[in-house]
C-alpha cells in the first residue's frame, strides 16, 4: 500500500472517530472548531461510568475551559451495555430529550447518572417497560430547564405502539442504532472509554483524580 494511501486511511479514520451527526449536537460540550477532542463512551448503569462522568463534569471539563479555552471539545458517546437489563431503555430516554431540546441532553445524562440505582437490575426486576418509561420520563422532565421537555412528550417518543407486532421499535430507535454503530465500527466494548484525538486510551482510569486529569491533559496539549 502507498503511502498517501495509508495517510489518507488515517486521515479518514481520525476524522471518523471525531465526527458528530447534526442530529446529536447535544452530545458535545466545548466549541466544535476546538483542534482536539475529548470522547468518552459511557453507559447510564454503569457505575465506572457514573463516575468519570462525575469528575469530567464537575471538574475537568470547567478545568480545561479556564486553562485551555477553546482547544478542546467533549464528545458524549453512548455504548449501550446490553448485560444491563436496562441499558437500552435509558439511552432511548437521553435521545429523546435531545430530540425535544438539544441543549438539554447533558441535564438529562446528570440526571441519569444520579439516579442510575433505580434502573440496576434488582430495582426494576418487578417493574414493566411501560412502568419504566413513565419513571425515566418523569425523572427528565423534572430534570429540564425547558418546556418542550415534557414527561408526556418522552413517553411518546418512547412508545413501541400495542397494535401488530412487528418489532418497528419505536421513535428514537434509529437514533440508537446511530450510536451503536458508531461504536461497533470504532471498536468500542468496554465503558468507559476514553478516546483522545481519534486513538483509543485505554491507560485512563475512571478513578482519577483531577490533579491526574490535569497531568495527562497537559502533556497532551
Amino acid at each position: 500500500m502507498k503511502f498517501s494511501t495509508c495517510l489518507f486511511s488515517l486521515f479518514f479514520f481520525f476524522q471518523l472517530n471525531m465526527s458528530l451527526a447534526p442530529a446529536f449536537k447535544g452530545h458535545r460540550q466545548g466549541s466544535a472548531t476546538a483542534g482536539n477532542t475529548l470522547e468518552v463512551y459511557l453507559d447510564y448503569v454503569c457505575p465506572f461510568s457514573a463516575k468519570i462522568f462525575k469528575k469530567l463534569d464537575q471538574e475537568v471539563l470547567p478545568w480545561l475551559e479556564q486553562a485551555y479555552p477553546g482547544q478542546v471539545q467533549f464528545l458524549f458517546r453512548q455504548q449501550v451495555q446490553p448485560w444491563h437489563a436496562t441499558s437500552t431503555l435509558v439511552h432511548e430516554a437521553a435521545l429523546a430529550v435531545e430530540k425535544l431540546s438539544a441543549e438539554q441532553f447533558i441535564n438529562a445524562s446528570r440526571a441519569l447518572f444520579a439516579k442510575q440505582d433505580a434502573y440496576f437490575d434488582e430495582s426494576v426486576e418487578e417493574k414493566t417497560r411501560r412502568q419504566l418509561v413513565e419513571q425515566v420520563a418523569e425523572l427528565l422532565a423534572s430534570s429540564a430547564n425547558d418546556g418542550k421537555v415534557t414527561k408526556q412528550a418522552i413517553v411518546d417518543l418512547l412508545a413501541n405502539g400495542t397494535g401488530e407486532p412487528q418489532n418497528k421499535g419505536n421513535a428514537i430507535t434509529n437514533d440508537l442504532k446511530w450510536h451503536i454503530r458508531f461504536a461497533r465500527q470504532s471498536g468500542i466494548h468496554v465503558s468507559p472509554t476514553v478516546v483522545w484525538n481519534g486513538i483509543r486510551d485505554d491507560s485512563v482510569s475512571s478513578g482519577w483524580s483531577l490533579e491526574q486529569w490535569q497531568s495527562y491533559l497537559k502533556s497532551k496539549l
